[in-house]
């Protein structure tokens, strides 16, 4: 029997659980995915925790994507590309592999019509945590011209913006304060990695106000990767000024995917995934 987990903290919001279920289901096998709230300081004895009590993997969220890479034996390339690994593999013998399943779900997760327009493209991307720096990796695969982060501390972003600059030298690496964020005319798809607007944090709220989601072009793209609730503030606001939006559900629900065939080495089935998803949120 198959036995996977989340860390991660806060944990209330996630849909974790439901999709990985969906997914043991959609493949006719038995297993369970635990639910395992790990703030940063618990991180050690949680990764004892995994390795004694036979789990063969787990999923990382905010705020561990980054640090648990320090206990990775081994990693895959874009993992190593990101410095940040959103999925563990547990061999037999307790060795830690990890992988970036984030950088798949978020490409995945962008209508084929939207991917064309992005080729040599300037783009914008809030945060930098283990998320954001998958999207610069996953934007840099997508051929942009230039990505802009915006942050609240430039010096944290640095060895993420060194990374891109290194891996991708075609591409224009910049890093800004997010307070300077006033108009988004110039970019051709702006995404949001902070958990800003995701329930059980900051829910209600977005990271950019509403004047300045109104000065996005009416052919760019909003995407938030938050999922809970489905409609944030920011695609609210993107909505109303008519203006493409991607919701983080189909992130999630790709990066699952990828995670669960990396450790079972079968594929589950994306779309009783997303229904399953779907119907815990209407309860």
């Amino acid at each position: 029997m198959y036995k996977f987990g989340l860390i991660g903290y806060p944990l209330s919001h996630s849909m974790s659980k439901v999709i990985h279920e969906a997914a043991f289901k959609s493949i006719g096998e038995e297993g369970s995915y635990e639910i395992l709230e790990t703030p940063p300081e618990d991180l050690v004895p949680r990764i004892k925790y995994l390795k004694s009590n036979n789990y063969q993997g787990f999923n990382v969220t905010i705020p561990l994507k980054v640090p648990v890479t320090l206990f990775l034996s081994e990693v895959d390339n874009v993992a190593n590309i990101a410095k940040s690994s959103n999925t563990i593999k547990i061999l037999p013998d307790g060795t830690l592999i990890g992988y970036n399943t984030d950088v798949y779900g978020f490409v995945e997760a962008i209508p084929k019509e939207f991917r064309g327009q992005l080729q040599g493209s300037t783009t914008a991307v809030l945060g930098n945590g283990g998320a954001a720096r998958a999207i610069g990796v996953g934007l840099s695969i997508l051929k942009v011209k230039r990505i802009d982060f915006f942050v609240r501390n430039i010096i944290n972003a640095t060895s993420m913006t060194e990374a891109l600059k290194k891996n991708f030298p075609t591409v224009e690496i910049n890093c800004y304060q997010i307070e300077s964020l006033k108009d988004l005319s110039k970019y051709s798809m702006l995404v949001n990695t902070t958990p800003i607007g995701m329930r059980g944090k900051a829910m209600g709220l977005s990271p950019v106000e509403e004047d300045v989601v109104s000065t996005m072009n009416k052919q760019g793209i909003i995407y938030d990767i938050v999922y809970n609730p489905l409609k944030t503030e920011l695609i609210k606001y993107a909505k109303k000024y008519k203006i493409n939006t991607i919701q983080g559900l189909d992130m999630l629900i790709y990066q699952g995917a990828k995670a669960f065939e990396i450790w079972t080495g079968k594929k589950p089935d994306v779309l009783k995934m997303k229904i399953a998803a779907l119907e815990e949120m209407a309860d």
